[in-house]
């Protein structure tokens, strides 16, 4: 027995050594760049999280994907509106195919988001579709599900296809845009183990279908790890979960210094994943730089309120530069941890200032009114107690103001996909007509409801789809406009 559980201790710690993950993320990448190599003209395209890490930053386009595996775990299957990846469409269309990469741990070939969720996403596409254009002929318009037959059994196929018109229904309803599709949508599926490579016709117009190329990258082996003779141990799907084993490394750390990483002795390389860290952090904090340069992405506009809101994450933007965008006003909303008794306490939003420009060379004076209101939120159940009661009643009088005054507004949160989308979720539903008009408060409330607010967030997910807000998020911002003060829990 402690024979076992020591071979177990062994197993568990070789599978959370960063040399190992690294090593083996570099095996898989070889056999995605294969893959890549054999259809240059289709864009390679990671599914975050995991597939960040198998995706060549100078190959992949930096449109990424967001399929969850959770949405094709047995049982649970469905097409969501909150992540409808619909962006991927015009990439699809523009260069008749796509090369999607994922990958899982130890116990699969292919993960679930690969081989469930994306032909569930094919297949109600394609049916919303027909229904969304009906001159489309529907008897030359190919609308079955299909599924890798070694990983999904026939009975899981037959249930997930009696769900299918029911999804299509929901997204052919959606307030979503839909581009008309040439010919229908349909996955392919490469692993390790692929002996050739499906072929498609090279001329566009000739073919019956786009195919839309699901690429499993990392080989799978039995325990989930077996040794190679370089001097490292395999781990089947090592991008998967970066927390457990990273040290704070991320996808983009690795590529920007992935030769380095790789060439660092096992012994050495903790304290330089500790080194290019605490380096990447430093110049984080301490330039004053335009929040586009910072890295690469510039904050989202929501499009069908004419770009007056936008989102982005809070490393992105920078409100206290010498020199901020005309006409700009930022909510900014951070999650602290607080030690002790002070988890307890409320935190007002930091007394925000806004800056005007002088005679050249001044200083800029602080006004009385603000450009700038900053939350920092207790962590944990007190969260979402907060964001109802002080966060919402706050910031939607705050960004009600600036865009009444002509100022464009920036939502940030950590990740520009929860609370700054629940914030900016709530102004666009109180302060925008059905139209995506801009009526302020002083004009007649627009008739709100939950489905109002479902076509609002439509509205954000379509401008910006990494936004992907909790159910409790959401939950508190219908609470917060549907619900009477006093009846608030």
């Amino acid at each position: 027995m402690a024979q076992h559980f020591n071979a177990f201790s062994e197993i568990r710690k070789e599978s959370l050594d960063i040399y190992n993950r690294l090593h083996s993320i570099e095996e898989d990448v070889s056999f995605v760049n294969g893959v890549h190599d054999a259809y240059p003209g289709l864009p390679l395209i990671p599914n975050l999280r995991c597939g960040a890490w198998y995706t060549d930053s100078s190959r992949a386009t930096d449109v990424p994907a967001y399929f969850k595996s959770t949405d094709g775990h047995f049982g649970n299957w469905g097409f969501n509106l909150r992540r409808s990846n619909l962006h991927l469409i015009s990439v699809v269309i523009e260069n008749s195919g796509i090369v999607l990469v994922d990958s899982t741990r130890s116990g699969k070939r292919i993960p679930d988001a690969l081989s469930k969720t994306i032909p569930i996403w094919c297949s109600v596409i394609n049916r919303s579709i027909l229904k969304r254009y009906p001159e489309v002929d529907q008897k030359e318009w190919d609308t079955s599900l299909y599924t890798p037959p070694t990983s999904v059994s026939s009975q899981e196929h037959d249930q997930i296809s009696r769900r299918l018109d029911e999804w299509a229904d929901a997204l052919a309803s959606s307030s979503f845009d839909l581009p008309k599709l040439p010919c229908p949508l349909r996955p392919f599926w490469i692993t390790p183990a692929t002996s050739s490579f499906p072929k498609f016709d090279n001329g566009a117009d000739s073919r019956s279908y786009l195919p839309v190329i699901c690429v499993s990258a990392s080989k799978q082996v039995h325990d989930g790890a077996e040794r190679r003779t370089s001097g490292f141990s395999y781990i089947q799907g090592s991008g998967d979960d970066h927390e457990l084993w990273g040290m704070g490394l991320t996808p983009q750390l690795f590529w920007s210094h992935k030769d380095r990483l790789l060439s660092t002795p096992r012994a050495d390389l903790p304290e330089l994943v500790s080194a290019l860290i605490s380096s990447s952090t430093s110049k984080s904090s301490s330039s004053v730089i335009s929040p586009a340069s910072r890295s690469g992405k510039a904050p989202e506009g929501i499009s069908k309120v004419s770009d007056r809101i936008f989102l982005s994450t809070l490393t992105d933007v920078e409100p206290t530069l010498p020199n901020p965008p005309p006409l700009t006003a930022y909510v900014l909303i951070d999650e602290v941890d607080l030690p002790g008794p002070s988890a307890d306490t409320t935190i007002p939003p930091t007394s925000p200032t806004e800056t005007q420009e002088g005679p050249a060379g001044t200083t800029p004076e602080p006004l009385s009114s603000s450009s700038t209101l900053q939350f920092e939120i207790p962590g944990g159940k007190k969260s979402q107690t907060f964001f109802l009661h002080h966060v919402l009643p706050t910031a939607l009088p705050f960004i009600d103001s600036k865009l009444s005054s002509g100022h464009n507004v920036v939502v940030a949160c950590p990740s520009a996909k929860d609370l700054s989308v629940g914030i900016a979720l709530g102004a666009i539903a109180r302060y925008f007509d059905h139209n995506g008009v801009y009526v302020g408060s002083k004009a007649a409330m627009p008739e709100l409801s939950k489905q109002t607010i479902r076509t609002r967030l439509e509205w954000i997910i379509a401008s910006c789809p990494r936004a992907n807000p909790s159910r409790t998020t959401l939950k508190r911002v219908n609470e917060f406009l549907l619900t009477a003060e006093h009846l608030r829990r």
